[in-house]
């Protein structure tokens, strides 16, 4: 596997407190995938990519607390922050999803209306960005809809499989997101495999 380095963005989704291990919505070891973050978005953004990151940012009245999801990364809350061992230095920017009361985001490209962009995109466009390459929490939710947006926009996108961490609720929908992404032309590679790859 080739990748051109300097069209190409790292998309850190969802490296929150409330999604790690104490956190309100935590996933399983989300806090263990975050070395191999940090090692990528450093060597990326060594070798001239990009790198971004997605923050939930809800308001507390967000209208998913009352049907899906319990209360989580309410604005200005710690839960809401990034964890404290996520190497920040090398992102450029800071994507803010969920913010709308009546809107959920889970991809960091579209809210959930599917219509309503972030701003994610254009700015990818206007970096002549080629690849994408995602890590985070958590593969059956904000990275598979993200993904899945990413290939839908045109762009090449890689989901490092040791960088990721999966909800598991619906039983087997991690296995099932791997699936649809993988027909829809996402690659799946591990982080040593992308370093190797680099150019």
């Amino acid at each position: 596997m080739t990748i051109d380095i300097t069209k190409t963005l790292f998309l850190i989704v969802d490296i929150q407190n409330d999604f790690c291990p104490g956190g309100a919505l935590a996933v399983n070891d989300g806090d263990k995938i975050i070395t191999a973050i940090n090692s990528l978005s450093k060597i990326i953004a060594g070798k001239g990519g990009r790198v971004a990151a997605s923050q939930d940012w809800h308001p507390q009245d967000h209208v998913s607390f009352e049907s899906t999801w319990p209360p989580h990364c309410v604005q200005g809350t710690p839960g809401a922050d990034f964890h404290k061992d996520l190497d920040l230095k090398p992102v450029s920017l800071i994507i803010r999803k969920g913010f709308r009361k009546e809107l959920d985001s889970y991809s960091a490209f579209f809210e959930n209306d599917r219509t309503t962009p972030t701003g994610l995109e254009g700015w990818i466009h206007s970096l002549g960005i080629e690849t994408v390459v995602l890590g985070g929490i958590a593969s059956d939710y904000c990275v598979f809809y993200s993904a899945m947006d990413s290939r839908k926009a045109g762009f090449r996108t890689i989901v490092v499989s040791d960088a990721v961490k999966g909800v598991g609720i619906p039983e087997g929908s991690v296995e099932a997101a791997i699936k649809e992404m993988e027909a829809e032309g996402v690659e799946f590679i591990c982080s040593g495999e992308i370093e190797l790859g680099l150019k």
